[in-house]
């Protein structure tokens, strides 16, 4: 009897094999060859359903995803921007110089400025003192993928300049403070501080977050995200002069131009109403 019991285990214990097959009839082989059980219909029918009910998320969401793609540029929606009108050639104690005055270096091709914005505005202006502010503002009305704003401290180094220094802070005014970021440059014996900082829409952006943000905002109300570059540099020995110089020009600027205006150049709300 004894025998009998035996041999019925190792029966229930051997593995599926096909006949003529011989392999180690061993527990843990035994184990890994079980076999489980069908999968009763109504399992096949709860996992069908989930599979469906995923697909038409999936769908859903692919749709909303093309309905809310942005189609609208900010010119077709109200809200063209115009460097030129924006930007003062006089204001304060500045000046705009003629033509031949000092010429702007910029540190990109005109075929890349061409590509990447849809209207450029560079001037130089001076001071009763004879201190001179070269303004570089660059404006593109697309700002998605490969045709966003390229940053100074990329472009300047591409083009030969020695980039020292680079600091953010911010630049006070009579309507709030910007954030701003701040270079050192060099190309041979000229000392170039910088000053810059980039908008997505009327919204300044400090990093790559800030600008994923704003763009986002912006797709959900159709419009296609526009942007700013909004650049001020001097040729100047001095860098903390040089930066001192430069925000003081640009706080006289917002302090010049209407309230729509300063929004567009600096993401700057009007003054809040004495009560």
């Amino acid at each position: 009897m004894n025998r009998l019991s035996e041999a019925g285990k190792r029966a229930n214990l051997r593995p599926f094999c096909k006949a003529g097959e011989t392999k180690p009839a061993g527990l843990g082989h035994n184990l890994l060859s079980f076999r489980y059980p069908p999968a009763s219909a109504g399992v096949t029918m709860k996992l069908t359903t989930t599979a469906l009910t995923l697909t038409v998320l999936m769908c859903g969401a692919s749709v909303a995803a093309f309905a809310l793609r942005p189609d609208a540029k900010a010119a077709t929606s109200g809200n063209a921007v115009s460097l030129e009108t924006l930007v003062p050639k006089r204001f304060a104690d500045w000046t705009e110089l003629p033509a031949q005055g000092v010429q702007v270096v910029n540190p990109q091709t005109q075929e890349l400025l061409d590509k990447l914005y849809s209207q450029l505005l560079v001037r130089t202006y001076v001071n009763k003192q004879g201190y001179r502010v070269m303004l570089s503002l660059a404006y593109g009305d697309d700002q998605r993928g490969g045709l966003q704003a390229h940053r100074p401290e990329v472009c300047y180094p591409a083009q030969g300049f020695k980039l020292g220094k680079v600091e953010d802070g911010s630049l006070p005014t009579s309507y709030g403070s910007i954030d701003v970021r701040r270079l050192a440059t060099s190309l041979g014996a000229r000392n170039e501080p910088v000053t810059y900082w980039l908008t997505v829409g009327d919204q300044v952006i400090k990093n790559t977050l800030d600008k994923r943000i704003a763009q986002i905002r912006l797709g959900l109300t159709g419009q296609i995200p526009d942007g700013l570059l909004f650049r001020i540099s001097s040729i100047d020995n001095d860098n903390a002069r040089g930066f001192e110089m430069q925000q003081k020009f640009a706080a006289e600027m917002m302090s010049a131009v209407p309230a729509a205006a300063r929004k567009q150049l600096s993401g700057l709300a009007p003054a809040a109403s004495a009560s």
